[in-house]
């Protein structure tokens, strides 16, 4: 299904608009979530250890449109492709865990991939994965709204109108990713009590320009793009990790038969669904919304029906 179309902009709108979230070559340096706060003024806030990961900005929230996620795994690196030519590739300067010999010295040739001469690796990985509001298709968040706040835009996705909002947070529970959140601090910030997430910069967008967070990361581990093509360079992406021995790479959101009709994010994921934070089967939580309708008005008319006969037979 084409959501823009589906909202009323006819044959002529833009092509859908999305990411494409390669993990694979994710550093997580957090480039996007600096770039995603600059430009769309959210508040620089809850940046505090957790004592249970090197990750400070913890998760999505209304103040966190951009989430770059660190899992430690106790698993050995893969030998994956990161996808770039040789010329490219260059020493990034990341922390690494690097062999020692039985002297307790670093192994020759170790240099700064944690892999040693004897092509050693580390006894554990890291998953690093940008996370997003995910434009699905078929988005519980328009369906709940009751002001018209939150709209499909030309471009197929979900964008809250902060002017419009009325800040009941209908749209928080409906949301099968927990993306969306109504902003409850700090002092002086703007759209408090507001529901707030990613617009997939819609300004930038209309201007013809890429997102703040994909135009800021390093690796392209972001991508934008038309959605359509992005499925096609996420498939053959996996295609490419498989050939390499990559096994565990899978894609998820590119799925238009999934609960939500597929989203505008797409992911490819080295592990599953879970390990990242992602519910595994997404549905649209007001996919029942027509049957359940159906089940009250029944009800309803079945209640009617015996007052009504209840009245009719009393005596006078």
């Amino acid at each position: 299904m084409d959501p823009t179309a589906n909202a009323g902009y006819g044959d002529e709108h833009p092509k859908r608009k999305g990411f494409f979230t390669d993990t694979s070559i994710c550093i997580g340096c957090k480039a996007c979530e600096v770039a995603c706060k600059e430009w769309n003024d959210v508040p620089a806030d809850h940046f505090d250890m957790t004592a249970t990961s090197y990750d400070n900005s913890h998760s999505l929230n209304a103040n966190q449109w951009r989430h770059v996620a660190f899992i430690e795994q106790p698993k050995r690196l893969g030998s994956q492709d990161p996808g770039l030519r040789p010329p490219e590739v260059t020493d990034l300067g990341m922390p690494s865990v690097r062999p020692t010999d039985t002297a307790g010295a670093v192994a020759d040739g170790a240099g700064g991939t944690g892999v040693g001469a004897e092509g050693e690796k580390p006894d554990f990985r890291w998953l690093m994965s940008s996370d997003v509001c995910k434009h699905c298709t078929h988005a519980a968040c328009l369906d709940v709204c009751p002001t018209g706040s939150l709209f499909r835009t030309e471009f197929g996705t979900v964008v809250v109108q902060d002017d419009i909002c009325n800040g009941c947070g209908y749209c928080v529970p409906a949301c099968p990713y927990g993306v969306i959140d109504r902003r409850k601090g700090p002092d002086g910030a703007k759209n408090v009590g507001i529901a707030q997430k990613c617009t997939l910069c819609y300004d930038r967008l209309g201007a013809g320009q890429t997102p703040a967070c994909a135009q800021s990361c390093p690796t392209q581990s972001i991508q934008f793009g038309d959605v359509d093509e992005l499925r096609e360079r996420a498939n053959a992406r996996v295609a490419q990790l498989h050939e390499a021995g990559v096994m565990d790479a899978r894609l998820y959101g590119n799925d238009p038969h999934d609960g939500v009709g597929g989203t505008g994010s797409i992911f490819l994921l080295l592990d599953e669904p879970e390990v990242y934070g992602f519910p595994p089967d997404p549905l649209v939580t007001t996919a029942d919304l027509p049957h359940m309708f159906r089940r009250a008005s029944a009800a309803a008319a079945t209640l009617l029906v015996g007052a009504a006969l209840a009245f009719v037979g009393r005596r006078p």
